[in-house]
């Protein structure tokens, strides 16, 4: 058996043509999504993309792991101290290593490790090919390394290829002469002419005005990414860079496909395609970035072509990407560990049967800091530190009615918002009786300054409010966060 993990940073399910998005942005993965399980509420449980993957590698939460955020003591995933054996437990069971003890080869081709300084995420592979960018790369690069990996191995059995490619990530950086192929069709969007207005005034970093954070300066080595957006056709330039992301990423994942079929290998060779994290487009009035514990940016894809498996069909069960680690040793037939948070849905894979959860707690501590309970169809969002969004510290929302997170419905639905409440701290209590640490790394990431992107900006945006139009925002953050 063959395995192929195709990881596509930064990539929201509801831009992918296959999961529905009126562009025709994923047309290689359409083809492969037609023969596999659509999972169609999978989640990260902790974002943006340290956190997603040191949930996923390690199999446990980030307030376990301790790898929350960007920067500080929270962005490393936790020693494990005096109990750590010749080797570290964490390591020897992470998802990597699942194939490893199932008879795989393994290989990775990801930047991811050095780019976060997250070396951790290299244990359980053979061979990990690092092409130098640090992530700012494009798929170019990635894609000749992992075609020369499969000439060389493509025809072997039993192995696992992880491939990453980060081309729909800020900055959007598709080459010029892939050029636009979304040019000639009209914004598939929600944000109307009204919407963008009161976007134009928003208070926070990555608004429209600050694709850049903090700023609106244009790197001209970068032109599918716009500093600021003033016009509706301005903002077309905006979503046309990210779906071109998408759709370059695809055609580069497209001639994998196509290598594998080559070499006669592809009915054999179990297909996962997922991502870390999504994105905010417009949500929450913040574009271009995955800063929130919400719906757009804890929402990922999860595609699965497994062998024997169903083809062309839909679970709709609330799962978390680290619900991979336990389904993959299900799958694989590797015995489960007892530290692993996850849940096995491997039943989902063959038959019609739902092994999803009742809820989810999502997390954010690099942006923000967030906790966010997802049941039913509501989203409850409780913040901590708002990222400087003037956030209340309470929302809630109904998804199945308000995907986009425009009507905050808590006066509504206090009960609700007490249903939210109480999972998040069962969530928290059940998280901690079980942590090695008597500490949330929540509270570590407040107190040593905040979310990481947030920290030692603050005095320039106060000042960069009331220069372009937005004091009365300006006054209200010197108000929350107590600055003269």
């Amino acid at each position: 058996m063959r395995i192929l993990f195709v990881d596509i940073d930064t990539l929201r399910p509801d831009h992918m043509s296959c999961y529905g998005y009126g562009r025709n942005t994923t047309p290689n993965m359409d083809r492969v999504c037609a023969e596999s399980v659509r999972f169609d509420n999978y989640y990260c449980s902790d974002a943006p993309c340290l956190p997603s993957r040191a949930a996923l590698v390690s199999g446990m939460f980030g307030i376990r792991n301790g790898a929350v955020g960007h920067g500080g003591t929270a962005a490393d995933r936790r020693l494990t101290g005096a109990p750590r054996d010749f080797t570290d437990f964490v390591d020897e069971n992470c998802f990597h290593n699942i194939f490893r003890r199932a008879g795989f080869h393994t290989a990775s081709v990801s930047t991811f490790p050095e780019r976060h300084s997250s070396w951790w995420f290299n244990a359980g592979f053979n061979e990990c090919y690092n092409v130098g960018g640090r992530g700012g790369e494009s798929g170019e690069k990635v894609l000749p390394v992992a075609l020369d990996w499969l000439d060389r191995n493509g025809a072997k059995d039993n192995w696992f290829l992880h491939v990453h490619f980060w081309d729909p990530h800020t900055p959007y950086r598709a080459p010029a002469e892939f050029g636009n192929p979304f040019e000639n069709e009209p914004l598939d969007s929600w944000i109307t002419p009204k919407i963008f207005q009161q976007h134009r005034q928003h208070t926070g970093p990555h608004s429209i005005n600050e694709l850049g954070m903090y700023d609106s300066d244009f790197n001209e080595k970068f032109p599918r990414a716009l500093g600021k957006a003033e016009t509706m056709e301005e903002l077309k330039e905006v979503m046309d860079g990210y779906d071109c992301g998408i759709r370059y990423a695809d055609n580069l994942v497209g001639q994998i496909f196509d290598r594998l079929r080559e070499q006669g290998v592809y009915d054999d060779t179990a297909i996962i395609i997922t991502a870390d994290h999504g994105e905010n487009m417009g949500e929450l009035g913040i574009y271009s970035e995955h800063a929130t514990a919400d719906h757009p940016t804890c929402h990922i894809p999860f595609i699965m072509k497994w062998p024997g498996g169903r083809k062309g069909v839909q679970d709709t069960g609330l799962h978390y990407n680290l619900d991979l680690v336990p389904t993959m040793a299900d799958l694989l037939h590797v015995e489960k560990k007892e530290n692993w948070d996850g849940e096995s849905y491997a039943a989902s894979v063959f038959a019609d049967e739902n092994t999803g959860r009742h809820s989810l707690v999502l997390s954010q501590m690099a942006h923000v800091c967030q906790r966010s309970a997802r049941f039913g169809d509501w989203l409850y969002i409780r913040s901590i530190h708002d990222g400087f969004h003037l956030f209340d510290d309470e929302m809630l929302f109904n998804l199945k009615e308000d995907p986009y997170e425009q009507h905050d419905l808590k006066e509504e639905h206090p009960e609700l918002c007490a249903m939210g409440a109480k999972i998040i701290l069962d969530w928290q209590e059940a998280q901690m009786k079980k942590s090695s640490s008597p500490i949330d790394p929540m509270w570590t990431v407040m107190q040593e300054g905040g979310p990481y992107h947030t920290r030692g900006h603050l005095e320039d945006y106060l000042k960069r409010l009331e220069v372009t139009g937005r004091a009365d925002g300006a006054q209200k953050l010197r108000e929350k966060y107590h600055v003269k």
